[in-house]
């Protein structure tokens, strides 16, 4: 694994020296590049046509094609919420339906990562004999606390009934499990599984609509060439394709603009989550304890806060983790290593001490909310899930919702599938009717009811004039007020140059409540052939140092959960390179969306590869 994130000692000494003087960093810190000079980072044949190189001529390039009723992208709950719908529906009207089911994860559940402390409402009416089926929801929730941390101190705040972080009725889970055991419901019922296959491309047909997916391609070399084992993906063709991919996915990127489906709504905005799993000391453990906080070590206009949840699995685990809003400005900010920091707090450091860290994991979440959600229906698919974003930003809850939609999108469907008489205009049916319901169901009610309390925290006040906006606003008029307020705009365009900032001085990791980033990335199992193309691609590869490195010091150096991209000294002794590790990345997404210069693009990697999460 390589080495993670650091950046050149020589450019940071001259932002800071120059910092007072509002100028830009000079030459002979950062050697620019020219678009012709610069050296080649991005080998992707989406960035480097295969039909322009000549290592492939001669290749075969067909792909063999299978046909469905219904191809659902995405093993998460949504999706497999869908697919289980599905073949409920079609056993109760005696149809024969294929449904198949694409995981870009190795396993069901290993890419799932979540707090994670779900209402079971959706899985209530999915599964009303749950409990008898064996779903691993083990942990009821006993106790709810809240509070406002300074550096030394906690605030407790009164969670009162009916406030959006109250977890009363809730089960702490551990969603990767959960997620693997839904998974079994649906093959059971009938659902084809795929795991280890990365949807790569939409398909349409020639009227424009929807055809299904190709999973990616496999046997090809770092620069780019075709390996002797070089295999074409498969084509999955569909009536239907729905679309689960999680938060910013890279096909829906493409849907958004192919179908205009954010058009007339707010950006999307985002946190990142990093979340870790402790052994503790028994005397400790207090099963069902659910605790958040917001404040320190973050400063009052940037959005975010911590869980620790105490699990009751047979053994004194607790999960915990520190989400951070992607708007925020310093670009010396590094996410993980606040969450480092948080952990030294007074009222959080005796928890763990004496205990043992066994799993760490990293997932950008959407917190854009009702606002920002796109179009949900077009041609020949639909979208589900965390993929349009569903989650409820001050619950910190989206698995209820994203199985509900993934739920009315497959009774929506099959509706369809199976109408005589609806007649579709276009090859790939236009599900029409399942936006509508959506717009009728619990989901847009409840999304509707908070939809003010994330971009509220936008005032002068930052978060503090959030949580007054939902004690008056929520509470009281029970968020019902005629208005809806908007974002900032992009995370991507919020960052400030370097110069204007001050670096933060982190403090050393201990290793004993405390980490490097090494080390944890080791603990999310994350795995790739290194032998294949970056997919961590770049539009242009001088734009790192020229741009991102020149004016903003490299932020992907520390927004990056894993330690993926890292500036390393070249070997004339003047100026920086980028390196990207892709063998490191745990398909956060986190550099698609922060990137200033929206020069990342994130696609799929040979598929079973990324993290191998144990019940994250």
């Amino acid at each position: 694994m390589m080495s993670g994130c650091r950046y050149t000692m020589q450019a940071h000494q001259c932002l800071r020296n120059l910092k007072s003087l509002k100028t830009c960093v000079p030459t002979f810190c950062i050697k620019r590049w020219s678009s012709a000079t610069v050296p080649q980072i991005t080998t992707h044949y989406t960035i480097h046509p295969r039909d322009k190189d000549k290592r492939w001529e001669g290749v075969s390039m067909e792909r063999f094609a299978e046909e469905a009723d219904v191809v659902v992208v995405g093993g998460g709950p949504a999706g497999l919420s869908a697919a289980i719908r599905l073949k409920q529906l079609a056993a109760e009207s005696g149809k024969e339906l294929r449904v198949c089911l694409v995981e870009k994860a190795a396993q069901i559940g290993a890419h799932t990562l979540s707090g994670a402390c779900v209402e079971s409402r959706a899985l209530d009416e999915l599964f009303p004999d749950w409990k008898e089926r064996g779903a691993p929801l083990h942990t009821k929730v006993t106790g709810d606390k809240f509070g406002i941390l300074t550096k030394k101190y906690r605030i407790p705040v009164p969670i009162l009934p009916g406030l959006p972080m109250n977890n009363h009725g809730n089960y702490i889970i551990r969603l990767g499990h959960f997620v693997s055991w839904l998974g079994e419901q649906a093959e059971a019922l009938g659902v084809e599984i795929y795991p280890g296959y990365a949807a790569a491309e939409v398909l349409f047909h020639e009227d424009g609509s929807v055809k299904g997916i190709a999973t990616n391609d496999v046997g090809i070399q770092k620069d780019g060439s075709p390996k002797t084992t070089f295999e074409r993906g498969l084509e999955l063709h569909a009536k239907v394709t729905i679309f689960g991919e999680g938060c910013h996915g890279h096909l829906a990127k493409q849907l958004y603009k192919t179908f205009h489906l954010r058009e007339n709504i707010e950006p999307q905005t985002y946190g990142i989550g990093l979340k870790e799993l402790w052994l503790i000391d028994e005397k400790k453990w207090q099963p069902g304890l659910v605790e958040h906080t917001v404040g320190w070590p973050l400063d009052i206009h940037t959005y975010g806060g911590s869980f620790l949840y105490h699990l009751n699995e047979g053994e004194p685990l607790v999960a915990l983790g520190f989400v951070v809003g992607l708007d925020y400005q310093n670009p010396y900010l590094n996410p993980f290593r606040e969450f480092q920091r948080w952990k030294h707090h007074p009222t959080v450091s005796p928890t763990l001490e004496g205990g043992t860290r066994i799993a760490y994991g990293a997932r950008a979440l959407n917190e854009g909310g009702l606002q920002s959600l796109p179009k949900l229906t077009f041609p020949g698919g639909v979208l589900v899930g965390c993929s349009p974003g569903f989650l409820n930003v001050p619950k910190i809850k989206g698995t209820h919702t994203a199985m509900k939609s993934g739920m009315l999108a497959a009774e929506s469907i099959f509706k369809q599938l199976t109408d005589e008489n609806l007649q579709s205009s276009t090859q790939g049916l236009n599900v029409t009717e399942y936006e509508e319901n959506l717009k009728k169901s619990w989901v847009w009610k409840e999304l509707y009811s908070v939809r003010n309390i994330r971009p509220s925290c936008h005032s002068f006040l930052g978060l503090y004039g959030g949580m007054i906006y939902t004690g008056v606003f929520y509470w009281i008029l029970r968020g019902m007020e005629p208005w809806t307020l908007k974002h900032k705009g992009l995370d991507s365009s919020q960052l400030k140059p370097a110069k204007d900032c001050t670096p933060i001085e982190y403090p050393k990791p201990d290793g004993k409540i405390s980490f490097d980033l090494l080390s944890s990335v080791a603990l999310s199992g994350t795995n790739h052939e290194h032998d294949q193309p970056a997919h961590l691609t770049l539009q242009d590869d001088s734009i790192p140092v020229n741009k991102n490195l020149a004016i903003y010091d490299g932020p992907e150096q520390r927004f990056c959960p894993a330690g993926v991209y890292e500036f390393i000294p070249l070997e004339t002794g003047e100026g920086s390179r980028l390196q990207i590790n892709a063998q490191n990345c745990v398909h956060c997404k986190t550099c698609d969306i922060k990137d200033p210069s929206q020069n990342i693009n994130w696609v799929v990697p040979e598929g079973g590869g990324g993290p191998a999460y144990n019940g994250l």
